[in-house]
């Protein structure tokens, strides 16, 4: 047994466990002084703590991540694994992104006990989600749909299903898989049909800047494509100053050498969506993803962009 002890904060859903568990397990794998010397801490968030309304009511982006960066900072942790979705643009200072674990299935996941697909439901069905960038989507392509909140973790979400609260669902392919509730997906949805948000099934793992040897140990960690992709989508989302109360998805892709980027920007009631697309050399990442939230900027005008909360 080594004196050495990494604590990882986390939130305590079953999903943020099991990425706080396989970040774990990729450390021990790749550090054999670790193995044994790891223990997580379960942190809740006001994202947690608040159910009965929309994230966009409560504050937007940071819900899911502000008490674990404080943590952080003041040594309470020694790395934070976040989910790359709830990440605010702009990280705390005296924090960096270290490491990206390998990006996981990033596409939404339909699911439903009256439906095959979304074309499938019925007029007037009702779709639960919590997210307005799905919401958004689902009423441009479908406004003859009933689109409600849908709060809690996966496993809430599919039983509200399962007791008939809604129709159909919709969630992260991501989390189903990191969780092994994949069988219970009725049909991936392609992003040409339902663009992902930005970082959609990406883990990211934050530490000190000032902390060399936590750096040390994330550093082999870190997958390079994931850091290039989640670079150019978060660069738009920058651009654009996203918040939970703006629908905004983004995808970039990595070919050969070539990152092929996909993004867009609606409104709430699916009334308008717009649309970009950039390519460039990889290395170039976060410059396409700024090109393409500048191109989405000028284009939107005053008004488009809802006001953050």
């Amino acid at each position: 047994m080594t004196d050495t002890i990494l604590r990882i904060g986390t939130r305590g859903s079953p999903l943020a466990l099991a990425q706080a568990n396989e970040t774990k397990a990729r450390l021990e794998r790749t550090h054999a002084a670790l193995a044994g010397a790891i223990e997580l801490v379960v942190i809740k968030t006001t994202g947690d703590a608040v159910l009965d309304r929309p994230l966009a009511e409560i504050g937007g982006k940071g819900l899911f991540t502000k008490e674990i960066d404080e943590a952080l900072l003041d040594g309470r942790i020694d790395l934070a694994v976040h989910s790359m979705k709830d990440v605010p643009t702009l990280v705390p200072q005296g924090t960096v992104m270290a490491a990206y674990l390998e990006r996981e299935d990033p596409r939404d996941a339909f699911i439903s006990l009256k439906a095959k697909s979304l074309a499938d439901l019925a007029p007037g069905s009702v779709v639960g989600s919590a997210s307005l960038r799905r919401a958004a989507q689902i009423l441009n392509r479908r406004p003859d749909l009933k689109v409600v909140s849908l709060r809690g973790n996966v496993q809430t979400r599919l039983r509200k299903l399962e007791e008939g609260e809604v129709d159909a669902t919709l969630l992260a392919m991501a989390g189903l898989k990191r969780l092994g509730l994949e069988h219970h997906v009725t049909a991936a949805i392609e992003p040409e049909d339902l663009l992902p948000a930005v970082a959609q099934g990406a883990i990211g793992i934050a530490a000190r800047t000032d902390d060399a040897k936590v750096l040390g140990y994330l550093k082999p960690l870190n997958h390079r494509a994931t850091e290039v992709r989640v670079t150019a989508e978060r660069a738009m989302l920058a651009v654009l100053d996203g918040s939970c109360r703006t629908p905004i998805a983004a995808l970039a892709r990595i070919e050969g050498k070539m990152l092929k980027f996909n993004g867009l920007i609606a409104k709430p009631d699916g009334s308008e969506i717009l649309n970009v697309y950039r390519e460039g050399v990889f290395l170039e990442a976060d410059g396409i993803g700024k090109s393409a939230g500048f191109s989405l900027l000028g284009r939107a005008g005053p008004g488009f962009l809802a006001a953050k909360a």
